[in-house]
């Protein structure tokens, strides 16, 4: 499959089938919300579930990595209970109970709820109306097994521009090797899965790992970002060259982002430490226009390789 012009094994999507729409999935409510729809708050196994996903820890119970990407608990409110229902259960439940319990999930900022509006093009109208509310639905696998390429497409492609690799011409690639080692490697894929996940193998899964996996970094994740700019890199730097390392940063200059370039006007970047987020290239403007308000902008310049080795080496 093809998705934002990055080729995807059949494999990887049916890891992203079984993570956009587990076959039980949380629900975030209030206590009084629980009450009130007489639903019992409840967790999954704490071995992590048929495909080896490992759990995350204490705030909500046994979700794994992606199931925090998947539902962006970072969106929710502290204090929410969980409610765990496959597709039977959530059905069983009364029309009026299932049009709440989506709605709450809307006003919690519990991800993966779309709007009946912006799939009724590809889905049966029908029956995503008549899922819940008539206005949201949820995820389940029988939504999405039968379209599954062209439903991950969506999701996956949302928010990101395509990825421009294949434009990059070969000597800007070359004369990018011997500073940014495994930039070419990188581009133009995707991590196993998220930042944390028992799928994500070799790193790189969030944007601050993939600049230093660009450079050469082994185990990528582990590594201090700050530490490894301070150690490597020089202030200042020229977008057309490679090795300059874009920093976001915010007011109280924490980095929030960063990117790295490629030379000729390219960089490589990953915009998320999500599953759905790849290993992209831009155009430095591009990459550029779509910082958010609120941020600034530094650069940085990579020592060559031959100096950042020579200053990891004990005194």
């Amino acid at each position: 499959m093809d998705v934002l012009g990055i080729d995807v094994e059949n494999s990887m999507v049916r890891r992203w089938a079984g993570w956009l729409a587990p076959a039980c999935q949380p629900f975030f409510l209030t206590a009084a919300e629980v009450v009130d729809l007489g639903l019992t708050p409840d967790r999954p196994g704490r071995d992590g579930d048929a495909n080896g996903d490992q759990p995350l820890g204490p705030r909500y119970g046994d979700l794994t990595a992606e199931q925090r990407d998947t539902y962006e608990v970072w969106n929710l409110p502290d204090g929410l209970e969980v409610v765990w229902l496959d597709e039977q259960g959530f059905r069983a439940q009364p029309l009026a109970v299932r049009a709440e319990l989506v709605r709450a999930q809307v006003r919690h900022g519990r991800g993966a709820v779309p709007a009946v509006s912006g799939w009724a093009d590809l889905l049966d109208a029908r029956v995503l109306r008549e899922q819940a509310d008539g206005q949201h639905f949820v995820w389940w696998p029988t939504l999405v097994e039968p379209r599954a390429d062209a439903v991950l497409e969506r999701v996956v492609s949302d928010g990101h521009l395509p990825c421009r690799r294949m434009s990059v011409p070969d000597d800007v690639w070359n004369a990018a090797s011997s500073i940014l080692p495994r930039a070419r490697a990188l581009s133009g894929t995707f991590a196993g899965g998220s930042r944390g996940g028992s799928f994500a193998e070799g790193g790189a899964t969030f944007c601050f790992a993939t600049v230093m996996a660009a450079a050469g970094v082994q185990e990528s994740d582990e590594e201090p970002f700050e530490a490894w700019l301070a150690a490597n890199c020089a202030e200042g730097g020229i977008d057309d060259l490679p090795g300059t390392v874009l920093v976001w940063r915010d007011a109280a200059l924490v980095s929030q982002h960063a990117a790295v370039t490629l030379g000729g006007g390219w960089v490589l970047h990953k915009p998320g430490q999500e599953w759905v987020s790849p290993r992209q290239v831009l155009t430095v403007c591009d990459l550029i226009r779509t910082a958010p308000p609120g941020v600034t902008l530094h650069r940085y310049s990579l020592r060559d390789a031959g100096a950042r080795t020579a200053m990891d080496e004990p005194a």
